[in-house]
C-alpha cells in the first residue's frame, strides 16, 4: 500500500534552495484535509524561511497531486512521508546531517503524531496543529466519506468555512479564506473519501505514552473540530510535550495568524535546536 500511497503524494519547496538547504534545518509541512500545502502555509512561509528550508507535502487528490485510488490508513500515510523524506536525502535536498522538523495541520498533525508513534527519533521536533490523538468520530468520517465519494468536495465549502476560520477571518481576509475554499472545491472527491477513511481508523489516545520526540501542540482557541482542551491532553501524555494557543485562531492557524504561530513555531524548534546543540 505505501507505493501507490507515495505516488499520490506530492512535495511543494515553499521557500529556499537546494544550494542552500544544508546551512539551515528542514520543516517539513503537513497539510489540513481540504487544502493545499501553499494555500495553508504561503501566508505563514515569509516568517518561516530565514530559519528553516520549508518543504510542504499534499495529500492525495489535494493541491494538485494525484488522485488516491484505494484507501489507506495514517500509518500508511506516516510511512509515505518517511519515504518522502528518504527521498529528499536521497536526491541531496536535505543532507543526511541535516536536522528536520516537522509542523502539520488538522490531518497533517495526525500524521505528525502518527510520525512520532511510528518512527521515533526520525524528526528533532514536532509541532502539531489545530489536531489531537483522535478527530472526530468513526461514524462522522465515515458519513463525510460517503456524502463527497458521492456528490463532491463543494457540498464540504459551506461547513468547511465555519468550522476553518475564526469570528471575521473571511470578511478581513478574503485572498487567503478563498484560495483555501477553491482547493477543498477543487480536490478530487474520492481522494478526499480516502482520507475520510483514514481518520475514522485513526485514535491514538492510549498509545501516547510512545511519542518521545519533543512535542509542541497548538490549538486555536475558536477551534470547534480540536479545541484547546485536545492539545493539553495531547502535550500532557505524551513523553516531552507542551501546549500553546492561538487566541485569534478557529482550525488553521498558520493561515488565520500567521505571526503568533510562527513566533510559537520558532520558539519551540529553537529551544529543541539548542538542546541538541
Amino acid at each position: 500500500m505505501t507505493e501507490p500511497m507515495l505516488r499520490g503524494l506530492a512535495l511543494n519547496q515553499i521557500a529556499g534552495d537546494a544550494a542552500g538547504s544544508a546551512t539551515k534545518p528542514a520543516l517539513l509541512l503537513g497539510p489540513s484535509l481540504g487544502t493545499g500545502a501553499k494555500a495553508l502555509w504561503g501566508p505563514i512561509a515569509s516568517r518561516l524561511a530565514a530559519h528553516f528550508e520549508l518543504i510542504a507535502w499534499d495529500l492525495p487528490g489535494h493541491g494538485g497531486a494525484d488522485a488516491s485510488t484505494e484507501d489507506f490508513t495514517m500509518a500508511e500515510l506516516a510511512a509515505a512521508v518517511v519515504s518522502l523524506l528518504e527521498r529528499l536525502r536521497a536526491d541531496g535536498t536535505v543532507s543526511r546531517d541535516q536536522p528536520v522538523y516537522y509542523a502539520g495541520v488538522s490531518i497533517g498533525g495526525a500524521t505528525g503524531i502518527q510520525l512520532g508513534h511510528d518512527h521515533p527519533g526520525l524528526f528533532s521536533g514536532l509541532a502539531i496543529i489545530c489536531s489531537a490523538a483522535k478527530i472526530g468520530t468513526p461514524q462522522g468520517w465515515t458519513d463525510r466519506a460517503e456524502l463527497v465519494a458521492k456528490a463532491g468536495t463543494p457540498t464540504m465549502v459551506a461547513g468547511s468555512a465555519e468550522r476553518w476560520f475564526g469570528p471575521g477571518f473571511i470578511e478581513a481576509n478574503p485572498v487567503v479564506s478563498t484560495d483555501l475554499l477553491h482547493t477543498l472545491q477543487d480536490a478530487d472527491r474520492f481522494s478526499y473519501a480516502h482520507a475520510c477513511g483514514a481518520l475514522a481508523g485513526f485514535d491514538l489516545t492510549g498509545e501516547l505514552d510512545a511519542v518521545t520526540d519533543p512535542l509542541l501542540a497548538i490549538a486555536g482557541a475558536h477551534d470547534a473540530v480540536c479545541p484547546p482542551a485536545d492539545a493539553e491532553f495531547l502535550a500532557s501524555h505524551v513523553a516531552n510535550g507542551r501546549a500553546a494557543v492561538v487566541q485569534s485562531a478557529a482550525h488553521l492557524a498558520p493561515a488565520e495568524d500567521p505571526a503568533a504561530t510562527a513566533a510559537l513555531l520558532l520558539d519551540f524548534f529553537a529551544a529543541e535546536g539548542a538542546h541538541r546543540g
